[in-house]
């Protein structure tokens, strides 16, 4: 996900923009560049790769301007190079951009018919040019962005300097967030709160549809049909200081390590210690008239899903269907008017997930959103809203919110079991100890990091691994596999642990890990009856379970992970810790770039 920050200001701003960017790295990118006005004049500073890139062209060439825009790429439409990187701009308008412009190419050719130059191979020069275009044919800003913006269709965050206007700035969304930010005599544009968070925490979110014209003391909104409107201006509650590392090499290890404060920040929202209860935000419906669940999600918030899922069907016995958010659309599925249509996401602006909230709720669904941005488009669009506490998440591989979205979602199924009449109340006072446990658990879990890092180097040198689960285990397998492949570039797969004698078994051999979760419990015993099948045709088994389970079936072994004997509704939160570590270590034993790994964003708003 690309970012945006855009600063009108008192003094010259490429520094501070370049600090913005920074804070905005984490959304992955692959170039950079800064944009001023200054002496009737747009000057820009591009480069590929890197921020320090972008640096050294400003040690170089130093930009001055108290007006400027600036921008993290992740390509889409264009290699990453630097005629590619933004801003793109012609002599009138300069311009930074996040989405994807559907109609650029009939765009392009009637521009190109009409005279246009272009350099670069991307959707977003056309913007530039269109609104540039109104500018020379005597329109004012204002006038030339409220024409051209019905004109592009698909997703677009836009940030527009104008050469003729040193101290205006407009900003438009549709689809991809924005917000503004209110300082003392200077006003800022930014993709969220966290790119602004040293410079305001005064902001306001942009709503669909809306654009903004912004001087040093003003910012005038409007909606989508051009109305002057108001949007409630917040206290962000976010520091430049959420984004330190700490005493941690990486902001994943970091993230890693904060997860049973999260945790327990998250549970004391949905738990009644003194009442042995799981409570719900207020709803306006009732959750014991939904009578089947269907859950969306991308990526590690899909196996958050997969896990709820083992969750809604046992305790609350309602049925679940489960879709991955870029199918969920195509597939047309069939909702029954009233259930309950379950979205979560980190950022709550993943674009497949909110397209997919909109088909939902346009079918009658009542909308449920697990977040951990609760000023985000899927929040603000729910019924019922329930966020996480994880606070920003910097790394790109999911690790405390994914924990997180799982206590949220432990806290629904027991909430929808009671509705149900499925949970007396003393099933329901034992899962709230449970739930409780659940941050100390973890934290036994994260003492046996060393010991971890001590054997990544037997996983590191592999081609292939494979990860094995039954359960609820499963999903922790499937998303074992993806945090590997994210961050070492290892490929990685997870199977349910009985489905390995129909295929996969035939990719066994002495070269390839397979890693093997499996708590002690109800079905221990199959699990490691096919974790025997692996070793007995030489496959090196790394077995990640309790005490109990290492003494009974450790032997033989390539290497174990001891974890806390857990119930077996927290091992989930548990167990994500060994499996996010194990890739941790191994990356870091590669040399890849952890928290940014090639060709990934940390939220996708673009299809």
């Amino acid at each position: 996900m690309c970012g945006i920050i855009g600063i009108v200001g008192k003094e010259d701003v490429a520094e501070r923009l370049l600090d913005g960017l920074k804070r905005l790295e984490y959304r992955g990118y692959d170039s950079a560049g800064i944009a001023t006005v200054f002496d009737g004049a747009i000057e820009r500073r591009r480069a590929e790769g890197k921020l320090g890139n972008l640096a050294r062209e400003l040690r170089d060439e130093p930009l001055p301007g108290t007006i400027g825009i600036a921008h993290t790429r992740w390509a889409t439409h264009g290699a990453p190079t630097t005629a590619n990187a933004h801003p793109h701009a012609t002599r009138e308008v300069a311009l930074v951009h996040n989405g994807i412009i559907e109609n650029f190419k009939q765009l392009r050719e009637e521009l190109i018919a009409r005279g246009r130059h272009f350099d670069s191979q991307t959707d977003t020069e056309v913007v530039a040019h269109l609104v540039s275009e109104r500018i020379e044919q005597g329109a004012s800003p204002e006038e030339a962005v409220r024409d051209v913006l019905p004109r592009l269709h698909g997703a677009f965050a836009l940030a527009i300097l104008f050469r003729a206007h040193p101290d205006l700035l407009i900003g438009a969304r549709l689809g991809s967030p924005l917000v503004v930010g209110y300082g003392d005599g200077e006003t800022y544009l930014g993709s969220d709160a966290l790119a602004l968070a040293p410079l305001t925490q005064k902001i306001a979110y942009l709503e669909e549809g809306d654009w903004v014209v912004i001087t040093r003391t003003s910012a005038q909104i409007f909606d989508r049909d051009n109305n002057p409107v108001e949007r409630p201006v917040t206290v962000s509650g976010v520091s430049g200081a959420m984004i330190d590392k700490g005493n941690h090499r990486h902001f994943m290890a970091k993230e890693i390590y904060e997860q049973p404060v999260v945790v327990a920040q998250t549970l004391r929202s949905y738990l009644r210690r003194m009442e042995n209860q799981v409570s719900l935000p207020d709803m306006d419906f009732d959750l014991g008239q939904v009578k089947r669940v269907t859950i969306v999600a991308c990526g590690t918030s899909f196996y958050a899903g997969l896990v709820a899922k083992y969750w809604f069907e046992k305790f609350a016995r309602v049925p679940v269907d489960i879709d991955v958010a870029s199918e969920f659309r195509y597939r047309d599925p069939v909702l029954e008017p009233g259930g309950l249509a379950l979205f979560i996401s980190q950022s709550g602006e993943t674009a497949d997930t909110l397209a997919a909230l909109r088909h939902a709720k346009a079918q009658s669904q009542i909308i449920a959103v697990v977040v951990n941005v609760p000023t985000s488009s899927m929040a603000r669009e729910a019924d019922l809203l329930l966020p996480t506490h994880a606070g920003p998440e910097i790394g790109v591989a999911s690790t405390k919110a994914f924990t997180c979205q799982l206590a949220v979602l432990a806290a629904l199924a027991a909430n929808l079991a009671r509705a149900n009449g499925r949970l007396s109340a003393e099933e329901e006072a034992e899962i709230v100890w449970h739930l409780s446990e659940a941050p100390a658990a973890m934290n036994q879990a994260l003492s046996h990091d060393a010991e971890i890092e001590a054997m990544a180097h037997l996983v590191a040198h592999a081609r292939d691994v494979l990860y094995l689960g039954r359960g609820p285990d499963y999903p922790m397998a499937l998303e074992g596999a993806l945090k590997l492949k994210e961050i070492s570039y290892i490929h990685a797969e997870g199977y349910a642990a009985g489905e390995m004698k129909h295929g996969p078994i035939a990719l066994i051999d002495d070269n390839v890990p397979v890693i093997v979760i499996a708590p002690s419990g109800p079905l221990f015993e199959k699990t490691v009856s096919n974790m025997q099948e692996v070793q007995a045709r030489g496959g090196k088994v790394v077995l990640i379970s309790d005490a109990e389970g290492i003494a009974q079936a450790g032997e033989g072994c390539m290497a174990t992970i001891e974890m806390p004997k857990v119930h077996p509704l927290i091992a989930p939160l548990v167990y994500a810790v060994p499996v996010q570590l194990l890739a941790y270590h191994v990356a870091v034993a590669k040399g890849t770039d952890v928290d940014q790994p090639r060709n990934l964003a940390k939220s996708v708003t673009v299809e």
